[in-house]
């Protein structure tokens, strides 16, 4: 899991409400970025878990909401099941923690995208862990 205190782009910390995200700021990275914006005190997330969360994606290139979970019920998936950089950069996060993390595409959709999300994309996913099983 990568780390940096360069400001790639800002995020509220108003635990149970749906976040404020400001534009990225600069050149997308190219290796996972994690960064928590709040640091839970329940259950830990770990590769194998089932994870309960509210999420904003935000293209790195235009700066949009792509997808939102805050419009309706959390999403619920086994941490196993979804993109290589949910995989490396959810470990170690505990319920009410708030994460960005700063996706290259190579840990994301690649070349063929998915969706709203385009072709070779950096993505940037705000997380907050509702529940670990």
């Amino acid at each position: 899991m990568a780390s940096s205190e360069r400001e790639y782009l800002s995020v509220s910390d108003n635990a149970g409400a749906e976040p404020t995200i400001g534009q990225p700021v600069g050149t997308a990275p190219t290796a996972l970025v994690t960064k928590d914006i709040l640091v839970g005190s329940g259950a830990e997330v770990l590769p194998t878990s089932t994870l309960t969360v509210h999420y904003v994606l935000i293209s790195w290139k235009t700066g949009k909401v792509l997808q939102s979970s805050w419009t309706g019920q959390p999403a619920i998936f086994p941490l196993s099941g979804v993109i290589k950089g949910w995989q490396e950069g959810m470990p170690g996060m505990k319920v009410g923690g708030r994460r960005l993390l700063v996706i290259p595409p190579d840990l994301a959709y690649g070349p063929s995208g998915s969706g709203p999300i385009g072709p070779n994309e950096t993505l940037a996913f705000v997380v907050d862990v509702v529940n670990v099983n």
